[in-house]
């Protein structure tokens, strides 16, 4: 079956973050945060779960991959101005991540505060994570839900921005037009993360990326 690019909604939300946790279960920040494999395969779920809570839900800007009835693919991205969560956001959605995150919120607390320490102030969509169905990863989904979001930044002149994780994948983003500006690594021997930003691609007649 083709694979279908969609919203996010509401329904979605429970084979969306199940999905996810599967994505992430070796990205460098996740084990950064939780190094404990059994401790991780519990929790990310539940972390995902409040990660959409707080900013999937509230925004027009995450779509999934769907094949059939199954969800492959989620891209959680945040529209212009809305990347820095406000001080009440923030203690609306501060139970939630204790409770998920437990004794790893001082870790996780310290590598999100350096994160935002970084992130860029001109307006742009702020990818907030990307992920694929692990037995689907490298048969296109991600391309697709990429594809989506950057052919409507085009046509807005919308700049986006990221951070890669994994140094892989960097040259992923790189071939849909980000560039790298900066490498950041988490102080405490944590992971390091490839900053990326994409301005806005020319666009021929036809809508084509020149």
């Amino acid at each position: 079956m083709t694979p279908v690019v969609r919203a996010f909604s509401r329904p979605d939300l429970k084979p969306t973050v199940e999905m996810m946790a599967r994505a992430f279960d070796d990205d460098p920040v996740m084990t950064w945060i939780f190094p404990d494999e059994q401790m991780r395969r519990r929790r990310l779920p539940r972390f995902f779960a409040a990660s959409m809570h707080g900013t999937g839900m509230k925004h027009d800007g995450s779509e999934i991959v769907v094949v059939g009835d199954e969800i492959v693919g989620c891209a959680t991205w945040m529209p212009p101005e809305t990347w820095m969560p406000s001080f009440w956001q923030q203690m609306v959605s501060l139970p939630g991540y204790a409770r998920t995150l437990g004794s790893r919120l001082g870790i996780a607390s310290m590598t999100y505060s350096a994160m935002l320490s970084v992130h860029p102030r001109a307006p742009h969509w702020y990818l907030a994570g990307i992920g694929t169905e692990p037995r689907l990863q490298g048969t296109g989904i991600g391309s697709r839900l990429m594809q989506a979001r950057l052919a409507r930044c085009d046509a807005a002149g919308a700049a986006a921005y990221l951070e890669s994780s994994k140094e892989s994948n960097v040259g992923f983003y790189e071939r849909r037009g980000f560039t790298v500006t900066r490498e950041l690594t988490i102080a405490g021997g944590g992971p390091t993360l490839w900053l990326m930003w994409r301005d806005p691609q020319r666009l021929d007649s036809g809508g084509t990326t020149l």
